[in-house]
């Protein structure tokens, strides 16, 4: 199988074999390797925009919104990595796409390592970015998902995440890069953020993660209070064909320190 769909660049979609709707872009010149990009949880893949010129460069550059974010279809009940992955196979099948570089970032990262294990023929090289191979206790995304079958907003679910995401001194600033998230994470749907949480609980892919062949970049961040610095030290010390690199961030390393986060993914995926 050859890629055989051209570059598109607007947002288009298609339906999952369960039904869901998946909402994506292919943007970049046709011949040149696909990137896969895969969000954040309660984002959408323009968190990605920052990287878009760069990476089109090099690169025929897909992204997507996971199912229950952005622009997707958000089911009721609770979602896996397993179903998250797949939604990727068969995205990749629609497009006509055999094999992939594959760059995930936070729950991302957690499809990265699933693709990689299990169906290693269809990714190329890997990058895995302030993500982790198993984030507890349950106790915490049960909580969450509690609250937001109760009918919590997501106004208080942004401030979480946005506090998370970024630097105390990007949020008191006002800096202009912290806004489109906090949209992003507005804009997610209850139920699909709900589920997003249960996949991520679910989801230990501490032993099976040193299954994974390819060559693997990881990016941690210094300063992150979600996926620590630990966890990405354990992904490197699990997965044997990778290399690690801390930079001084929180969690978004790819829009706190854009340039160097491209340099590095190029650099490594060129290599």
């Amino acid at each position: 199988m050859e890629n055989i769909i051209a570059s598109l660049p607007a947002t288009q979609y298609f339906t999952t074999g369960d039904g869901v709707r998946i909402a994506y872009e292919l943007e970049g010149e046709t011949g040149n390797p696909v990137l896969v990009l895969s969000n954040s949880i309660a984002t959408d893949y323009h968190m990605w925009d920052v990287q878009m010129p760069a990476f089109t460069r090099f690169f025929q550059v897909l992204r997507f919104d996971t199912r229950g974010n952005g622009a997707s279809g958000a089911p009721a009940g609770d979602y896996s990595i397993n179903r998250m992955a797949l939604d990727v196979i068969e995205l990749l099948d629609h497009l006509g796409i055999e094999k992939a570089h594959f760059l995930g970032l936070s729950l991302g990262g957690f499809i990265g390592q699933y693709l990689a294990i299990h169906t290693p023929e269809r990714i190329d090289k890997l990058v895995l970015a302030n993500t982790s191979s198993y984030l507890g206790p349950q106790a915490y995304f049960n909580k969450q998902i509690k609250s937001l079958q109760e009918g919590a907003t997501m106004d208080g679910f942004a401030d979480m995440f946005i506090h998370n995401w970024f630097p105390a001194a990007m949020i008191s600033n006002g800096d202009s890069r912290v806004a489109p998230f906090r949209d992003m994470v507005l804009n997610t749907p209850p139920l699909g953020l709900a589920g997003s949480f249960a996949a991520v609980r679910d989801g230990d892919l501490r032993k099976t993660a040193a299954l994974i062949p390819h060559a693997t970049l990881i990016i941690g961040g210094q300063y992150d209070t979600v996926t620590l610095p630990e966890h990405s030290e354990l992904l490197a010390a699990t997965i044997v064909n990778s290399s690690l690199t801390i930079l001084p961030v929180v969690h978004l390393s790819n829009i706190e320190s854009s340039e160097r986060f491209n340099e590095l993914v190029i650099d490594f995926l060129q290599d």
